[in-house]
């Protein structure tokens, strides 16, 4: 199917993606991973939560770690509007989309709207989040990998098309995508509100779950960097995929799992995507550069692993490409 024409007047203004609540096991293990390999910081903790932040980000939070009896579970994944208006409009959205809406309570947070997309990946949208002094000059906090900010989502979809279509209706536009030839429907899609490549990906695959949350770091030495540290500290078996380069985004890349089995993404060097009018960049998926411009293979894994979203049911892919894969 063709890629929609994107809507540049949607119902309500989306900025970017802000944050996701990721399920957890033990909160001192993932705390240790989140901060002391990755590098984010702690702006509050609890018992039960540890709520951290990237090095250029004044909002305060972009990962919460909450302590579940579903550990390796997403509970939400929340955006940004441009004002308090587009909460009410979103609301009415949605609402007219048959799908669910409630107004939740989120610590830091001003107004939420909690609610759900065509395949139950749980949203939340607010306009308000408590600021915090500037840290990006205080170096001496920079350790990890140096995350500067949350970049984006990739999720799984059953049907990337209808995905792809419920995101282009309030303002998503696709960046790059790759179709499969037999059928026509789509394989994967990027889409974005910020200017990059993407706020949001989807995968063809069993879904919804989340395939992974990726951190942009200021340059690729700075991966290099963490694959030092994590094959001398115990992590060397979360090292799942790269270093390597993208074709689609260009991007530099790495794959790891947290302790919870969730996939993060380091990433650097994409392009800019704020022209309304850019062409969307077609991809054969049967082109190995695709994944990678140097021709590696993803692992297996990378195609099949991926963390369910609480309260969203699964179903199988609609469609049963062959991607190019590592044995």
């Amino acid at each position: 199917m063709p890629v929609p024409a994107p809507n540049l007047y949607p119902d309500f203004n989306t900025i970017r993606l802000s944050h996701a609540c990721l399920n957890v096991k033990d909160l001192a293990a993932s705390k240790t991973f989140y901060t002391e390999i990755l590098g984010l910081q702690v702006t509050d903790e609890s018992d039960t939560h540890v709520y951290l932040r990237a090095m250029e980000e004044r909002g305060h939070h972009c990962i919460i770690l909450q302590k579940s009896d579903q550990p390796g579970t997403v509970e939400v994944m929340g955006f940004k509007t441009f004002d308090e208006e587009d909460l009410n409009k979103a609301e009415t959205y949605f609402k007219a989309k048959g799908r669910p809406t409630e107004w939740v309570e989120r610590p830091y947070q001003g107004r939420t709207l909690l609610t759900s997309d065509n395949i139950g990946i749980p949203l939340e949208f607010y306009h308000k989040m408590d600021r915090l002094e500037p840290i990006h000059q205080k170096y001496a906090l920079y350790r990890g990998v140096k995350p500067l900010r949350i970049d984006h989502f990739n999720c799984f979809s059953p049907d990337v098309d209808a995905s792809v279509a419920f995101y282009n209706d309030f303002g998503f536009r696709v960046t790059e995508y790759t179709e499969d030839d037999e059928s026509k429907k789509l394989w994967a899609a990027w889409m974005h509100r910020k200017g990059g490549v993407h706020d949001m990906a989807f995968t063809n695959g069993t879904g919804p779950r989340m395939h992974h949350v990726a951190f942009w770091v200021p340059t690729p030495l700075n991966i290099i960097d963490l694959l030092d540290l994590m094959a001398t500290t115990g992590y060397v078996d979360n090292i799942e995929r790269g270093p390597g380069r993208h074709g689609i985004s260009n991007a530099f890349f790495l794959y790891i799992l947290d302790p919870d089995g969730h996939r993060i993404e380091i990433y650097c060097s994409d392009y800019q995507t704020v022209d309304p009018d850019m062409e969307p960049i077609k991809w054969d998926l049967k082109d190995p550069q695709r994944q990678t411009l140097w021709g590696a293979a993803a692992p297996r894994s990378w195609f099949e692993h991926g963390t369910n979203f609480v309260g969203a049911e699964t179903r199988d892919s609609d469609i049963q490409a062959s991607p190019i894969i590592a044995p």
